[in-house]
C-alpha cells in the first residue's frame, strides 16, 4: 500500500469530516423553515373580531383576569390556568345548532389529552342567566366532561363577552353584554401558557382538531 497516498487521505478525510460538521448545521439553521407558531395581536386579526379600543394594539396582548364559576360551583380564574396550554370557546347548554357540534369536538379533544397535565378547556356560557349552576352540571355530565380538565362556566353576561370582544376575539357581533346583546360563536382559541393566542379555528369542524393537535405538538416545543 502507498504509505503517501493513505496518509493524504487521511488529511482529506479529516477535513471533509471538520468541515461537515461546522458548516451543515450553519447551513440547516440558516434555510430551516421557523416552525413556531405565530402570537396574535388585535392589530393581526381580522378587525370584525377586535373591538375598536384595542383593534390597533400590536404586541403584548394575554387574556385578562377572569373570574367565572364552573359546573361544580367553584370560582375559576387565570390562576387555574397558569402555566398551562388551553383551549376556549363559546357556548349555551341549549344550543341546538352549532354548539351540538363544538362539544363533540371539544370531548374529542379532550379524549386525547386526558393523561396530559399541560393542556385544558374552558367553555364560557354566552347565556349566564340561563345556564345555572346545576344547569352547566347537566351538560358536563353529558357531554363527558372531566373535572379538573374542562370548565364548563357561567358570570356575569358584561365579564363574558368583554372577554369575548376584547380578549379572546372570538365573535363578529358588536355589544356590551347588555340585556338584549347577543354572541354565537363557532371558534375554538388556542391560548399559551402565557395567556397568549396562538391559533383559531372552526370548532365546528372535524378536521380542524387534527390541525389543533399538530399546533400543540409545536406549541409544546417551545416550552422543552
Amino acid at each position: 500500500m502507498d504509505i503517501k497516498f493513505f496518509k493524504k487521505s487521511k488529511s482529506t478525510l479529516i477535513f471533509i469530516l471538520v468541515f461537515s460538521a461546522i458548516v451543515v448545521p450553519v447551513f440547516y439553521h440558516l434555510v430551516k423553515v421557523d416552525t413556531k407558531l405565530p402570537i396574535y395581536n388585535p392589530a393581526d386579526i381580522n378587525p370584525k373580531l377586535v373591538d375598536v379600543s384595542v383593534r390597533n394594539r400590536t404586541k403584548n396582548h394575554k387574556v385578562g383576569e377572569f373570574t367565572l364559576i364552573n359546573q361544580n360551583g367553584d370560582t375559576i380564574t387565570n390562576a387555574d390556568y397558569k402555566d398551562k396550554i388551553y383551549i376556549a370557546d363559546f357556548f349555551f347548554t341549549r344550543c341546538q345548532t352549532i354548539c351540538i357540534a363544538m362539544a363533540y369536538n371539544m370531548s374529542e379533544l379532550q379524549e386525547h389529552y386526558k393523561n396530559d397535565d399541560d393542556i385544558m378547556f374552558l367553555s364560557h356560557s354566552v347565556t349566564p342567566v340561563m345556564d345555572s349552576v346545576p344547569q352547566l352540571r347537566k351538560y358536563a355530565d353529558e357531554k363527558g366532561v372531566i373535572d379538573g380538565k374542562w370548565n364548563v362556566t357561567t358570570g356575569e353576561k358584561k365579564h363574558i363577552y368583554n372577554l369575548a370582544r376584547k380578549h379572546y376575539f372570538a365573535v363578529l357581533d358588536e355589544g356590551d353584554g347588555g340585556e338584549s346583546d347577543w354572541v354565537h360563536t363557532e371558534n375554538f382559541v388556542l391560548i399559551d401558557k402565557e395567556g397568549r393566542i396562538r391559533g383559531s379555528y372552526d370548532g365546528t369542524k372535524k378536521e380542524n382538531m387534527q390541525k389543533i393537535i399538530d399546533d400543540i405538538t409545536l406549541l409544546k416545543e417551545e416550552y422543552k
